[in-house]
């Protein structure tokens, strides 16, 4: 025995075994065929009763205002007063996803409305099909903030039934009939075109009425937009819907919508510019009109016709000069224009540029529309605490600041020039200091005359601009390809929605078994000792006997219980080769805890061996839980127990004996008698030992029922009177940590030569190999002929008839 325990400690075994892991899981093969069927049918429901879904798409390409500006046309190219800076891409991209934009689009479409017909299983909407239409007679701001499901039944051609779950509403009403329902006012129509008879035979429809704000959001967050072409300016905008004609109106009246918001941007800065030139030609006018009153008074005064014949050398020498102050003063009352409309306008109004060339005026003042035009499209949005309004207004007040800052500036630079020039004049007139001072005087006045006609002449022309760019304003952007739809649907994909219906359906009962063999801590069958039967040798198992069948092993048994014990008796009689034959063989019967089978091991064990006419005495030495006296039928000729004769020195060892009533398989057995109050010391003593001595002598074989080796310290006590020591580990009930405490036990020398025996092996879960019971062995009795499946399937149908 010490021989096969020294090789059971050397040898070595493969830690992971891939049959035994598929025998696992093929072990509950027919729950995973039900999953893997279970989902292809969930999937195939899916497919059959989901709408499918489409995808609509429409192609639009955001035109270059500079290139595509009417106002390009004009001789002076003026179309750059009215050309807003670049915006970008990503600029025009937010702006069709405005909440404002799309808000507007769901309004004049009536997408917040929507009709569905219930059919037998799932209710289908009825886009432009639905035979009710509901017409609302409340302000259209309160219809759009509500939330509401009402269904219209159809009871005959003029009346129906109107219901409302949310308030329990139910009523009959008749066709145009004005019905108030919480502060809403409304009526049900039939729609136009039906033929008589109908209305009454169509179905329940539902009319959902959602909130404009709620609809809005759902486009926004269903609405995909991106950039197409190499120059990135052609927009490709998708929607995924259940209704393909639904996404296309959508699509369709959103780019429309753009294109009109975009356009009225750029006539409302014509329409400024108009009317700030309008009001600069109506004061020039004015000025004018006093220049020429001055002309005339001076001639008057000074009896004169024409001064300039005589200043035809002082004209040709000075011509360059002044027609640089003529510049400069033309640049410097335009500065003042600008400056005048700055302190009067109000805050945040677009600016004109009346093509000032002096310090960047101009430039400033493009800068100041285009931020002040990107304010007004978000407020449209918002209000002014978006932090983008926020950061916008900063930047306007900031611009604004150095608008006044840079025409101040440029104002004195001018004037410095203008003071050069005029020391230059007065440096020459010094020359012509017998000309006539009559001539400077008329010259000076025909100057503001001049100065006031050409920029008289320069504002009629802006204004002419201004009228063609309100008359000619280019669209923002041009569709290129009109909202359109696949056939395919996007959503389901039947094939991938069953393949992965059949793939789930078969992967949850895999996972749900590995997740129970993971959390399982049981041992189930041999294999599983492995850890263990290196140290301590393996000689069987016993496969678990239902409630019906019969417990106890019986002469001539050819149940699997009995050659299951029939193979531990020749196991067993290895471990006793090399034994002394002059004595029977003392067999200790434990296990670790309570609830183990080491009686039902120990019984039957007993008859097995007597079997083969051994005489055999069974002992029942857990005497803190007694056992042993449920198996068979006792003599009554014996009524002590081996805890009398532990106690009392009189009771002698004939006395504790006794035989079973029943024929057949003679076992002698000592029962454990009275549960005493101090079991342990009673082992301790000498009776025991001189008890075993004695039955040795007399029988074969001598097997002793001990109490549990963790729970209690009886067996430990008692374990050197043994010869060998079964220990009992039950399938579906040992916890596998337990094994390490049977492992300790023999290392440190606690049990006699012990072996294992797993007992309650299920073998209608394992089929492989010895790890998982031995196959061929319990299912029929040796030499018994198997029936075939033919015979099997033929009885059956013999037995149905």
């Amino acid at each position: 025995m010490e021989e096969l325990n020294d090789f059971n400690e050397e040898r070595e075994e493969s830690t992971f075994d891939l049959k035994a892991e598929l025998y696992k899981y093929l072990a509950y093969w027919k729950w995973i065929l039900f999953g893997f069927l279970m989902g292809g049918l969930i999937a195939y429901l899916y497919n059959r009763y989901t709408i499918p879904k489409y995808r609509t798409g429409a192609t639009m390409m955001i035109v270059d205002d500079q290139e595509k500006n009417a106002m390009n046309a004009t001789p002076s190219g003026g179309g750059a007063i009215f050309s807003l800076q670049d915006d970008g891409i990503q600029n025009h991209i937010e702006k069709l996803r405005s909440k404002q934009l799309i808000e507007s689009v769901v309004d004049e479409l009536d997408h917040n409305i929507s009709y569905f017909i219930e059919g037998n299983v799932i209710a289908v909407e009825a886009y432009k099909s639905s035979p009710v239409l509901i017409e609302f007679i409340t302000p259209d701001s309160l219809v759009h903030s509500v939330s509401k499901s009402l269904v219209v039944t159809p009871t005959s051609d003029t009346s129906f039934m109107l219901e409302e779950e949310a308030s329990g509403y139910s009523k009959n009403h008749s066709i145009g009939e004005v019905i108030n329902l919480d502060n809403l006012q409304f009526t049900i129509l039939p729609k136009s075109g039906e033929e008589e008879g109908t209305f009454r035979k169509t179905s329940p429809v539902t009319i959902k009425i959602q909130s404009l704000r709620s609809v809005a959001a759902n486009y926004i967050g269903k609405l995909q937009i991106a950039q197409k072409g190499q120059a990135k300016d052609i927009l490709a905008l998708s929607l995924v819907q259940e209704i393909p004609k639904k996404s296309e109106d959508f699509l369709a009246k959103l780019m429309e919508r753009f294109n009109e918001e975009g356009v009225k941007d750029k006539q409302e800065v014509a329409e400024n510019t108009t009317k700030f030139i309008q009001d600069r030609l109506e004061m020039i006018t004015t000025e004018l009109d006093s220049v020429e009153v001055n002309i005339a008074d001076f001639k008057r005064e000074n009896q004169i016709m024409d001064v300039s014949s005589g200043a035809s050398q002082f004209q040709s020498k000075f011509t360059a000069a002044e027609q640089e102050v003529f510049n400069l003063e033309t640049q410097l009352q335009l500065l003042n224009s600008v400056e005048d409309l700055l302190k009067s306008q109000g805050d945040y109004e677009l600016l004109p540029d009346v093509g000032i060339s002096e310090g960047g005026v101009s430039g400033l003042a493009n800068s100041y529309n285009s931020l002040l035009m990107e304010r007004n499209m978000y407020l449209e949005g918002g209000t002014e605490r978006n932090p983008v309004v926020q950061t916008l207004t900063q930047q306007l007040d900031s611009l604004r600041e150095n608008l006044f800052e840079n025409i101040e500036s440029t104002r004195r630079s001018i004037n410095v020039r203008l003071r050069e020039l005029n020391q230059r004049g007065n440096m020459a007139q010094g020359q012509f200091s017998n000309f006539p001072g009559l001539e400077k005087g008329m010259r000076s006045i025909e100057r503001q005359q001049q100065i006031k006609e050409q920029l008289y002449l320069f504002l009629l022309q802006r204004r002419e601009e201004a009228a063609i760019s309100f008359a000619a304003t280019a669209s923002v952007a041009r569709v290129v390809d009109a909202a359109f739809t696949n056939n395919e649907p996007v959503d389901p994909k039947p094939w991938l929605i069953l393949v992965g219906g059949f793939l789930i359906g078969l992967i949850i009962p895999i996972l749900v078994i590995f997740l129970k063999n993971l959390l399982d801590t049981k041992v189930h069958h041999k294999g599983e000792l492995s850890g263990l039967t290196k140290h301590i040798p393996f000689i069987g198992e016993v496969p678990r006997v239902g409630k019906e069948q019969n417990q106890r092993i019986e002469l001539n048994d050819r149940t699997p219980l009995a050659e299951s014990f029939r193979i531990l008796r020749t196991n067993l009689a290895y471990l006793f080769q090399n034994k002394n034959k002059d004595r029977g063989e003392v067999i200790f019967v434990t296990s670790t805890i309570k609830g183990e089978g080491k009686t039902f091991i120990s019984y039957n064990m007993a008859r097995t061996l007597a079997s083969t006419g051994k005489k055999v005495l069974l002992v029942g030495a857990d005497i803190r839980n007694p056992k042993l006296h449920r198996y068979g039928e006792i003599s009554d000729t014996a009524p002590k127990g081996l805890s009398d004769y532990l106690y009392d020195l009189d009771v002698t060892e004939k006395e504790i004996i006794s035989v079973e009533k029943e024929a057949g398989i003679k076992v002698d057995m000592v029962l454990s008698g009275p549960i005493p109050p101090n079991p342990a010391e009673l082992l301790m003593n000498d009776r025991l030992e001189s008890l075993l001595e004695y039955a040795a002598q007399i029988y074969d074989f001598v097997l002793v029922d001990t109490a549990p080796t963790m729970i209690v310290t009886d067996t430990l006590l008692i374990s050197p009177l043994a010869d060998t020591t079964l220990y009992v580990v039950r399938s579906d009930f040992t916890d596998k940590k337990m094994l390490d405490f049977s492992k300790e036990l023999k290392q440190q020398g606690k049990l006699k030569s012990p072996a294992i025996i797993l007992n309650d092996v299920d073998y209608s879960k394992f089929s492989y190999g010895a790890n998982y019971g031995y196959s061929y062995g319990y299912g029929y009795g040796y030499g018994v002929d198997k029936e075939s499946r033919w015979q099997r399937i033929k009885n059956k149908m013999s037995g149905s008839k």
